[in-house]
């Protein structure tokens, strides 16, 4: 790997690391004064639900910051394939498996479960919900009259269009036992205080959102539930019991909680991009930190932050995250959000403009899309080896078929999961190489 294509990758882990979900967890219940550690002085216990990407470690987390009252704790959470790990006190059950954020059978059978658990609750207990990014595939539990299948068509249907994942939610959480404040609901009804430590993987990190806000007031209504379908045209292709059970309206999700629930969130795409920002500085580099608030359709995103590029003298990093959408054709090929807007940006630049900039764009929980990358390098390498194989760059992108592109160029980043997520991470360098050395 080339020199700056190391110092835009050391960058992108600096925030993923800051993100770290065990260290942030553990730290927060090993504090002496915490709802939890009040809970066990009590003689109550701590019982963990929830589940997200980042839900093995958050659990692990717990474990460790609670090492020395384990014997109050137990639970449950709901997490991907390929994050499972041994621990003492907390299942870890898998509800997907891994590259695919789909719900399936298992994680409704998970969800039972952990409504199960929450019977056995007792006043003077505290439900500590560990929430992430993911966890509105990780927890279904579809709504009487909704099958698995209804809900999969839904999710498949919102994502094809590009729907907005505040779009995709509200949707989710008006067709879900779960979802939207209701989960914080059944547990207030057994007499305990509910503690929610969350990961955020949505902009603005809007407590309804993230995770479709299973222990969140809701503010959405059935009424905007089927404006989104009807936004998109969805309302004859998805099925009629989804129709009848949002036009029936009732219940509605709850508009309040009680001051008994608290959501704490430990760590943001902020937080990771300042992280980034202190790494990137630490290398030499002027930066421009364009934000976390980054939304729209990813090829558009791409052209005015590739424009923004050439316009940067000396050596410059621009940092941005968020999360962006990729609206599919009819016969779309494979790739993710992140290989797409690096794909964007080399059409946008060409061999002309790209220079010796790079490049990298990648979800910081090692997926993108349906496949197993978490994003893209860029450079003029890439497009070098693009011409010499007799790849079309535009043709790749106008067919949404960015993975197929990225691997023949060997450019693909392929992490695994990292156990964390709070979006994505888009690094991009240019003008002569930060001071060299040990990049991290």
């Amino acid at each position: 790997m080339s020199p700056r294509r190391e110092h835009a990758l050391s960058i992108w882990r600096a925030a993923v690391a800051a993100a770290d979900p065990f260290a942030r967890v553990r730290d927060y219940l090993a504090a002496p004064d915490n709802a939890a550690r009040r809970v066990i002085a009590l003689g109550g216990r701590v019982v963990v639900f929830g589940g997200g990407k980042a839900g093995a470690l958050m659990a692990a987390g717990v474990e460790a910051g609670l090492a020395d009252q384990l014997a109050a704790v137990l639970g449950m959470q709901s997490v991907p394939g390929g994050s499972l790990r041994p621990l003492s006190r907390i299942i870890l059950r898998e509800a997907r498996p891994a590259g695919s954020n789909h719900p399936t059978a298992k994680g409704v059978a998970a969800v039972e479960e952990q409504f199960r658990l929450a019977d056995s609750l007792k006043p003077g207990d505290l439900a500590l919900c560990l929430l992430s990014g993911g966890g509105s595939a990780l927890l279904p539990c579809p709504a009487g009259g909704i099958s698995l299948d209804d809900k999969q068509e839904v999710t498949r249907l919102l994502h094809a269009c590009g729907a907005t994942i505040d779009e995709m939610n509200c949707v989710r959480k008006h067709l879900s036992r779960f979802k939207g404040g209701r989960f914080a609901q059944y547990l207030v009804h057994r007499g305990v205080a509910v503690l929610s430590l969350i990961l955020s993987d949505v902009v603005g990190d809007p407590l309804d959102v993230i995770a479709s806000g299973p222990t969140a007031p809701d503010p959405t209504t059935f009424a905007d539930a089927l404006a989104v379908l009807d936004h998109f045209g969805l309302r004859e292709q998805v099925s009629s019991a989804v129709i009848r059970h949002l036009e029936r309206g009732d219940p509605e999700t709850p508009k309040s909680l009680p001051d008994s629930v608290t959501n704490v969130i430990l760590i943001n795409n902020a937080g990771a991009l300042a992280a980034a920002s202190a790494k990137a500085e630490s290398l030499g580099y002027r930066v421009v930190d364009l934000g976390s608030f980054i939304q729209g359709e990813t090829r558009e995103v791409a052209n005015v932050f590739a424009d923004s590029l050439r316009g940067q003298r000396g050596s410059t990093v621009l940092i941005s995250g968020g999360e962006t959408t990729v609206t599919l054709g009819p016969i779309p090929g494979k790739g993710g959000r992140n290989q797409e807007f690096v794909l964007a940006c080399l059409v946008r630049l060409g061999l002309a403009h790209i220079g010796d900039a790079v490049i990298l764009s990648a979800g910081t929980d090692g997926e993108d899309g349906p496949t197993d990358a978490a994003g893209a390098f860029g450079d003029r390498d890439t497009l070098s080896k693009a011409q010499a194989l007799g790849l079309d760059v535009r043709d790749h992108l106008d067919r949404h078929d960015a993975y197929s592109f990225f691997d023949a160029t060997g450019d693909l980043l392929r992490t695994g999961l990292t156990g964390t997520n709070v979006m994505d991470v888009r690094v991009m360098l240019v003008g002569p190489i930060g001071k060299m050395g040990n990049s991290g």
